[in-house]
């Protein structure tokens, strides 16, 4: 195996091993949103992120370039506003509906590759996507309108699409963890800001803190430098298509810790998505879907 094969299976099992904690907190979530509103929760977890990666790592801040800084800002705040948006749309549509337009970011992601980065996706990355959104669509879709909801949930998808092609294309190894936590204090600042007029809303026990400092630090921090870090080694449809499998993640953790069901939706939504990503493993790797190109800040 070439060095840059081996760099990049080892870039999709870090992506693919943030995705999963991604999926481990949704039942995490469900639970202690009983308790915290969502955007008190979002800024607490991200400020938290942020903080804690500032005092351990000041140095990797201090190596940024003023244009990874510039970009760094600009990514955490495409992501920032994505997740109020979702959350909006979440307080006026289903949740198997948002999840599903969330996860449609896999088929914005070449989309936006292609104009943005003017890269060529080949038919087998389509076909991929088009595999992928099917099992994003057995796995979680029950019912569909469209509404107000739908349509700020339809915005978030593509900024977090958007998110993933500006990362792919600026992202660079060396600077991975200094961007992320940029990315991480940008998020909290928006969070805080969206939820400051009404007050900040705080856990009264230790369950709520332990879950969301995991959140904050493990499926935060963490996740974000592996993302960042990934991606400077993949292109961004192949990412998307990894990443949609955190559905299937939080559908296998719901039924082993949060004590759901297993259906056969769930089963046969998560072999779909599963068969996607292993279609774009397997392929030949092809230099022009595998390029980065510069997008212009």
């Amino acid at each position: 195996m070439s060095t840059s094969r081996r760099t990049s299976l080892v870039a999709t099992l870090v992506l693919l091993a943030m995705t999963a904690s991604w999926g481990s907190t949704f039942f995490l979530i469900k639970d202690l949103l009983d308790r915290v509103p969502t955007l008190d929760f979002l800024a607490l977890r991200f400020a938290i992120a942020g903080l804690v990666m500032t005092a351990v790592a000041p140095r990797a801040l201090a190596r940024l370039s003023a244009e990874s800084r510039r970009r760094a800002v600009v990514l955490g705040g495409v992501y920032g506003v994505a997740q109020i948006l979702q959350t909006a749309g979440l307080a006026h549509t289903p949740a198997s509906v948002s999840g599903f337009i969330t996860g449609m970011y896999v088929v914005c992601t070449p989309l936006l590759a292609a104009v943005l980065l003017r890269t060529r996706i080949t038919p087998l990355a389509w076909a991929a996507v088009a595999l992928a959104a099917t099992g994003l669509g057995v796995l979680t879709l029950d019912g569909f309108s469209v509404g107000y909801g739908e349509a700020i949930t339809l915005v978030a998808a593509v900024l977090y699409a958007l998110h993933i092609v500006a990362l792919g294309a600026w992202a660079n190894a060396r600077e991975a963890l200094g961007m992320s936590i940029v990315q991480l204090l940008v998020i909290a600042v928006i969070c805080l800001v969206a939820t400051a007029p009404d007050g900040v809303v705080l856990p009264d026990n230790g369950r709520d803190w332990l879950s969301i400092v995991y959140m904050a630090l493990v499926a935060g921090a963490l996740a974000l430098i592996g993302q960042t870090w990934a991606q400077s080694h993949l292109p961004p449809t192949r990412s998307a298509i990894v990443m949609s499998m955190e559905p299937v993640f939080a559908a296998f953790f719901a039924v082993l810790l949060g004590g759901e069901s297993l259906t056969g939706r769930m089963v046969t939504g998560g072999l779909l998505v599963l068969a996607a990503m292993l279609v774009v493993e397997a392929a030949p790797r092809r230099k022009v879907e595998g390029e980065v190109q510069h997008l212009a800040v």
